[in-house]
């Protein structure tokens, strides 16, 4: 009800995607440590992302917080800087038959309905899940930088925002009309994935 379309109908809510990527930090500093779950001692980035793969909010905290508390802290007060967000993808990590409270609280707290995309038991080793493809992409579009390779600041607000500065390179390149051509088996599916969601 805070937002209108110009024809006075309610626009169609919009959907964005959340994940969650933990890396080693190189050097001391804050909210340092242990994801017994990736065996990784270093801090956890929480990404939240468009359909596009567009980095809608990011946050950095230490690996040893789970990904449930830590995806609460992303959709916290979400709905007024997104207002249009009513559906956000998740994968099995957030939502299982021993902990469904995220979901109660999103819905409860931000009028979100969080849902799991999950995966395939019988396929071993890598998959490309439906919905959950598109904020991988941009982790890895993250990583290329080599500032973020690795978790070298200090403050976690200083990890932020090399994120943003990522992030904003990769969208002036577009607007500039630079082609990235992708890289690897899993850039090109990602690449044929994008392309016949937006073939009308």
């Amino acid at each position: 009800d805070r937002v209108r379309a110009v024809d006075g109908r309610d626009p169609q809510p919009s959907a964005a995607v959340l994940d969650s990527q933990s890396v080693r930090s190189c050097e001391g500093g804050e909210a340092i440590g242990y994801d017994a779950g990736k065996r990784v001692r270093g801090r956890k980035r929480h990404l939240l992302v468009d359909t596009c793969g567009l980095v809608l909010r990011a946050m950095v905290h230490s690996a040893s917080v789970q990904d449930r508390a830590g995806a609460k802290r992303v959709l916290t007060g979400i709905r007024d800087l997104f207002p249009l967000i009513g559906l956000v993808w998740v994968d099995g990590g957030y939502v299982n038959a021993v902990d469904a409270s995220l979901v109660r609280w999103a819905h409860a707290q931000e009028n979100i309905e969080v849902v799991a995309v999950p995966r395939n038991a019988d396929v071993k080793g890598f998959q490309v899940l439906p919905r959950r493809w598109v904020v991988e992409r941009t982790f890895g579009w993250l990583t290329r930088c080599r500032r973020l390779t690795r978790d070298y600041e200090r403050k976690t607000s200083h990890a932020e925002a090399m994120i943003q500065v990522a992030m904003i390179r990769l969208m002036a390149a577009r607007l500039a009309g630079e082609n990235v051509e992708p890289h690897g088996p899993i850039e090109t599916e990602a690449a044929q994935r994008l392309a016949d969601d937006l073939t009308p």
